[in-house]
């Protein structure tokens, strides 16, 4: 079932010379019962307060704003932030047309934002006192970097430098796509990477295109938007490291989200922590944490932090300072499924809508690596398209299905 939609939205890419825009789609509301954006307010969030309550001995405090969290987004209206937040500002100019409507009306991009943001103030997270600055979502995260199936996945590093380069690149690209599936792209044997069901889950593949175009000049800077922390980020991070080791980029810019935010997304604490996991691991892992650590100190790899990440905007609403770091890259590479949502925007497009076309806006060449877990997608062909709505109702929502879309 499809998600009820707000009028058709207004905002649409700026073309580029001689282009046509396509025609606009509804933005995805989470009004309709039994769609998949319904069920992420309805059913996600709820047991996601919980988990966060279960995560930590909170005091009376944290519980009390807790318990408000989840009675105002099941049965109350949007409410602002307190006058004293020090984003108060801002939200109630994003705000300021769902404020006093169901949560479920607001478009489906600003009500998930808008609650991690909530989450964050409901946990102290930026008030000053002894939780200021705590990782809710830091047991969740700490639990799966410290497991065996971390260590399992950083073994199997070991077969990486029998492999030739091409054939290590095209591997690490599928372990960083799949991000927590990253053991299926790790997986080695007798000299080639072993063949898996994900080349038959990709409903786009512009991964030929993508490594030509990294390899089509001289190494410049590489911007990586980093999607989560922990067992997805580490494959991102190795990825950057082939990148830099190859010559691909001269160095690397990573950016990831100023605070905690959507579950697992990554920010500079889970970046630290990967590395630490990765060098203090034996074998090729160490080799490649130590090199990263170096990349960092040296600047070859930066990491940056800018508050738009966190905001409830689409990429084309990016501010004038981000847009110019990006304009520097000569590629950047967008990972994941929120950042697909802002980039193409969170609506109801016909998913053969040309992927170049949506994001014409971006100011430079722009790929994007996604495990589809929303119900967006474009840049489809007719025959794919037909094939998986014959094949699998939920392909779009399920993480069963990826792409590589690249606008060069």
């Amino acid at each position: 079932m499809t998600a009820r939609t707000s009028r058709a939205s207004d905002d649409q890419p700026d073309p580029r010379p001689g282009q046509t825009l396509p025609p606009s789609a509804p933005v995805i509301l989470s009004n309709e019962p039994g769609s998949f954006a319904w069920g992420v307010l309805d059913k996600r969030h709820p047991a996601l307060i919980q988990q966060v309550r279960d995560a930590f001995p909170y005091g009376p405090r944290q519980h009390q704003a807790l318990d408000a969290l989840q009675d105002e987004t099941a049965n109350g209206v949007v409410e602002p932030l307190d006058a004293s937040a020090h984003d108060h500002d801002v939200w109630s100019a994003w705000g300021r047309e769902h404020f006093g409507r169901s949560w479920f009306d607001a478009p489906f991009l600003w009500a998930e934002s808008y609650f991690y943001r909530k989450l964050l103030a409901a946990t102290g997270y930026f008030d000053p006192g002894p939780w200021q600055g705590v990782d809710l979502f830091g047991p969740f995260k700490q639990a799966e970097l410290r497991s065996a199936l971390v260590d399992e996945e950083l073994r199997a590093l070991d077969a990486l430098p029998s492999q030739p380069a091409d054939q290590q690149a095209e591997m690490l690209l599928q372990s960083s796509l799949w991000g927590n599936r990253a053991d299926l792209g790790f997986s080695l044997a007798a000299g080639r990477a072993t063949q898996s069901d994900t080349a038959t889950k990709l409903v786009a593949d512009d991964s030929t295109l993508l490594w030509s175009r990294l390899a089509g000049g001289e190494p410049a800077t590489v911007a990586v938007v980093a999607d989560n922390a922990g067992r997805e980020l580490i494959p991102d991070l190795i990825l950057i490291d082939h990148l830099l080791r190859h010559g691909y980029a001269a160095d690397v810019v990573l950016h990831v989200k100023p605070y905690p935010y959507y579950v697992s997304d990554a920010t500079l604490a889970d970046v630290i922590d990967c590395l630490r996991r990765l060098v203090e691991a034996p074998g090729q892992a160490g080799v490649i944490g130590k090199r990263l650590w170096a990349a960092m100190g040296s600047g070859r790899l930066d990491v940056r932090a800018h508050a738009f990440f966190c905001a409830p905007l689409p990429y084309k609403e990016m501010p004038e300072d981000l847009r110019e770091q990006f304009r520097a890259c000569s590629l950047t590479l967008v990972k994941g499924d929120l950042n697909y949502r802002r980039l193409v925007g969170d609506q109801l497009w016909d998913a053969t809508t040309p992927f170049t076309d949506l994001t014409s806006y971006f100011p430079g060449p722009v790929a994007t690596l996604r495990t589809l877990k929303s119900d967006v997608v474009v840049g489809l062909s007719n025959e794919t398209l037909t094939a998986l709505d014959a094949s699998e109702k939920e392909w779009r929502t399920s993480g069963t299905h990826a792409l590589v879309q690249v606008r060069p």
